[in-house]
């Protein structure tokens, strides 16, 4: 703020004034501080490209969470029981199907883990994009906040030259 044109000098007393200055600054600093580094350096929001595990893993719950899958999977399954029941006695996986049940726990053993190494990590992106938003937020709404403060510099300084003008006026009519 400028000391030599109050801002709101026909609207708040100067003591109001000072204080509203002081709690933007308070306010401004205090926002500064919550943003640990400006957004636009450079290699702020880098990503390090995903291993090997973290690509298979990618891949492991793309497939298993798609809709070909299921289908693919449901009709492996009845597949399985339909030949096993009606081979009867020659049956490779009798009825309570012990290598069916064996071979499915196998592959959610394995798929769930890989899942959730999926999902961690895209929650970890999730979380790095969600704090660049918010530094860029914060930021914004501070330059925001100075652009406000010119705006009303500038619609009061006619009304101060117009009354500091008006007083010189005056003191030359006498």
């Amino acid at each position: 703020m400028n000391d030599h044109h109050p801002i709101e000098a026909s609207s708040i007393s100067t003591e109001d004034a000072k204080l509203l200055s002081k709690l933007r600054a308070h306010r401004r600093t205090h926002r500064k501080k919550l943003i640990p580094e400006a957004p636009d350096q450079v290699g702020h929001f880098a990503v390090t490209p995903p291993t090997r595990g973290q690509l298979l893993a990618d891949l492991v719950a793309r497939t298993v969470g798609s809709w070909r899958f299921i289908i693919f999977q449901s009709t492996a399954i009845v597949a399985w029981i339909v030949g096993n029941v009606m081979m009867a006695q020659s049956a490779w996986d009798p009825y309570p199907f012990i290598l069916l049940n064996l071979l499915l726990s196998f592959q959610a053993a394995y798929t769930a883990p890989a899942i959730m190494m999926s999902q961690n990590r895209q929650s970890e992106l999730d979380r790095r994009h969600a704090q660049s938003d918010y530094e860029i937020n914060i930021k914004a709404e501070l330059e925001i906040e100075l652009l406000h403060e010119k705006i009303n510099l500038l619609r009061e300084q006619p009304r101060w030259l117009q009354t500091h003008l008006k007083g010189k006026n005056l003191g030359l009519a006498r």
